[in-house]
């Protein structure tokens, strides 16, 4: 599999899923434009140390070729810019991943809509919801100009899974049911152009905020078994970017168009595995109640 000579825009590559995500469309050979709020110079209001000057260093590490532009994609005239630089350097936009997320922290785990705070609340569906259609909107253009392009959805929970589910509180359940939507509505503007549109999820995500929560580092990782046993089941960003980087270099993709996938969908399509060679199953293990974590890696 290959990647040379192909373009992507990650969107929200400051850390976690969409970090990884960049690195391995790297190690595949792309060039990849890494955007995101927080630089070395600036944070944004998440107020974490991640920076995406240090992912575009990774991926240029991996093999490719990482450009790190700061960008709030909430303003629509800064997302244009970056597709503008895009298009002026390369003529072309090959993957789009939207994976702009930053709204941890912004839901209850017990409350009801009209108990929850309504101005946060729609901050979050601001941040989930409206950054990936003006990263859509400004991008798709360019995309389209050739056939192939591939938009990546990111997003908690596959499509079939989240509408038979109640996803932690409104807010958070609308904007993870609203980007397997997206995906599935892009799904069809793109066909008549030759692109794809799919929506990812990983399973448990050992992001660097869930690695704190669980008192360890990604070395360690197996410690934050003893405060949680299903974290036995979790699973590195590497593995949902390797199966993501892997679906861009498929040329044969359009036979997903609109399909809603994990991260272990990806890696039994393409063979990927996580960082110590097991493949986890996340959505699989809770859908089965939760026994034996060890057949689910």
């Amino acid at each position: 599999m290959t990647l040379n000579g192909k373009v992507a825009l990650v969107a929200g590559a400051t850390r976690g899923a969409g970090r990884q995500i960049a690195v391995q469309l790297g190690v595949l050979g792309a060039t990849v434009y890494c955007t995101g709020r927080t630089t070395r110079a600036q944070q944004s209001e998440y107020q974490r140390p991640e920076t995406i000057e240090e992912t575009a260093e990774l991926v240029d590490a991996a093999g490719g070729h990482g450009i790190a532009i700061q960008a709030d994609h909430l303003e629509p005239g800064q997302v244009r810019d970056v597709v503008a630089r895009i298009d002026k350097d390369h003529g072309r936009l090959d993957v789009l991943v939207n994976d702009i997320w930053g709204a941890e922290g912004m839901f209850p785990w017990d409350k009801a809509l009209w108990e929850d705070d309504l101005d946060r609340g729609l901050r979050l569906l601001r941040l989930a919801v409206d950054t990936h259609i003006v990263t859509s909107h400004a991008a798709l253009p360019l995309l389209t100009r050739r056939p192939g392009g591939l938009v990546v959805e990111m997003t908690d929970g596959t499509a079939e899974y989240n509408h038979r589910r109640y996803r932690v509180a409104f807010f958070y359940d609308l904007a993870k049911a609203s980007a397997n939507r997206m995906a599935f509505a892009l799904s069809e503007e793109l066909k008549p152009h030759g692109g794809t549109a799919v929506s990812v999820t990983p399973g448990f995500l050992r992001s660097e905020l869930m690695l704190e929560h669980h008192s360890c580092t990604e070395a360690t990782w197996r410690d934050g078994i003893e405060k949680d046993q299903h974290f036995a089941v979790s699973e590195s960003p590497v593995y949902v970017g390797r199966g993501v980087a892997a679906l861009a270099a498929d040329p044969d993709k359009a036979r997903f168009n609109g399909g809603s996938f994990s991260s272990a969908d990806l890696a039994k399509e393409y063979g990927v595995t996580d960082l110590d060679g097991t493949s986890p199953d996340f959505w699989r293990y809770e859908a089965d109640g939760f026994t034996r974590p060890e057949d689910y890696r």
